[in-house]
């Protein structure tokens, strides 16, 4: 499977139905009153972060959800049914970014783990909300909410127990092959992996923990030299780290140096992260060489373990190390500054814009006003001086007056062509 630990997807929320505007017509009933429904409220879009997945491979072929609008209201005071909530399932560990604000609005690092990212519209009322004692047939209803479009970047940090890391060709690859059930790549020539392995070590009692084979560092990838920090974050949530050092390499303390000092370049909380440091291909190795190297590194003050990852020399012990380790070192929680994600929620769309686009029309645009308009009916004259007093409170007049209306000038809203008409006028 190919791994992928960056997506883009977009999303809209369902819209919300409309309420309608009926009533009740009943045998033996006398004005019976309004009976009109409201819409039903359309479905919100959750991230959830799922254990079963590893990879935003899906985002690849999937990359717009939409939810569900709601329906619109009934007669006989019946509501409309709201739409199912959508559930996109997403690997722990991974980031949540809004890309229009470049807020970071969730970190999904626990099982079931959910955030609301767009909201579905609220359901507009029918007409039995709006009898009044001076009103007791309301001829209007309300529109349905808008839904929310967004789009979002999805980030993953790998949640492992371990993370692997040498310089490349290093055998990372075969170690992680022999500790685990794991089959990355691996071949006789030098070569890096590209892509993070991730494996599970069997504990003695059965339980298990997740280690990760990232890809190998060059000199220079904190500032995004060779794969660079498009795999360094993925060490940042592990318990602590696994330095695997190529015994044969012509000075071996000095690439585990060079490692770590691009994990300090990249992050102090990630240089700070424990590590077990074991010199592999001792199968390889001639007595003397191998003997200077050791002393090199205890002079440096580093402890290391000699593993063979193809002959399996000295693995259990070092297994048995990590285990220890596991049980006593606490997960690394990187902070993340998760904002408050105001957008998630912001179905509102009082946005409007008034153009002439005529010498004697105007046009008036915009989501709350245009979807009032697609509610009302022009041959009622209740519903039009509704839409009229709502244009007036939203200052939609006012403008329209700014531009030069004149008395007799069409006002398109929408499917609506209505003549303007202004007592004041001629006062």
């Amino acid at each position: 499977m190919q791994f992928m630990d960056k997506a883009k997807i977009r999303i809209v929320s369902g819209k919300g139905g409309n309420g309608v505007v009926a009533w009740r017509r009943e045998k033996f009933v006398d004005k019976g009153g309004p009976a009109g429904g409201d819409g039903g409220n359309g479905g919100s879009i959750y991230l959830i972060a799922d254990e079963g997945m590893s990879t935003l491979m899906d985002f690849t072929y999937k990359t717009v959800f939409k939810a569900e609008n709601g329906e619109n209201g009934f007669k006989k005071s019946m509501h409309g049914k709201s739409a199912k909530d959508l559930y996109i399932k997403v690997p722990m560990g991974t980031v949540v970014k809004d890309l229009k604000t470049g807020n970071i609005i969730a970190d999904l690092i626990t099982h079931k783990q959910e955030v609301l990212v767009a909201k579905g519209g609220k359901g507009g009322r029918g007409n039995i909300h709006f009898c009044t004692p001076q009103n007791r047939a309301p001829q209007y209803c309300e529109p349905g909410e808008p839904g929310i479009e967004r789009n979002l970047l999805l980030e993953l940090k790998l949640i492992a127990d371990v993370g692997l890391l040498g310089m490349p060709n290093a055998g990372k690859s075969t170690f992680i092959s022999r500790v685990s059930a794991a089959k990355p790549k691996i071949a006789d020539y030098p070569f890096t992996t590209i892509i993070p392995n991730l494996g599970v070590v069997r504990k003695r009692n059965n339980d298990g923990y997740v280690i990760a084979d990232i890809p190998g560092l060059i000199e220079g990838a904190s500032i995004g030299v060779g794969l660079g920090h498009d795999f360094l974050r993925h060490v940042e949530r592990c318990r602590f780290l696994l330095h695997i050092v190529d015994g044969t390499e012509e000075n071996p303390l000095e690439n585990y140096k060079i490692i770590n000092n691009e994990l300090a370049q990249y992050s102090k909380e990630l240089s700070e992260l424990f590590q077990i440091v074991a010199i592999n291909k001792i199968d390889s190795i001639e007595k003397e060489k191998l003997d200077k190297t050791v002393k090199e590194f205890k002079d440096s003050g580093v402890d290391v373990f000699l593993i063979s990852a193809v002959t399996g020399e000295g693995i259990d012990k070092l297994k048995n190390e990590l285990e220890i380790r596991v049980d006593t070192i606490e997960k690394h929680q990187p902070e993340v500054i998760v904002e408050e994600d105001l957008e998630a929620t912001n179905n509102d769309d009082n946005y409007w814009e008034v153009s002439k686009i005529a010498k004697d029309a105007y046009m008036v645009d915009g989501g709350k006003i245009i979807r009032i308009s697609q509610v009302t009916n022009s041959r009622n004259t209740e519903q039009v001086i509704h839409l009229q007093n709502t244009m007036r409170a939203m200052g939609i007049i006012d403008e329209l007056k700014h531009k030069g209306i004149q008395n007799g000038d069409t006002v398109i809203v929408g499917k609506l062509e209505l003549e303007y008409w202004d007592d004041e006028m001629y006062k």
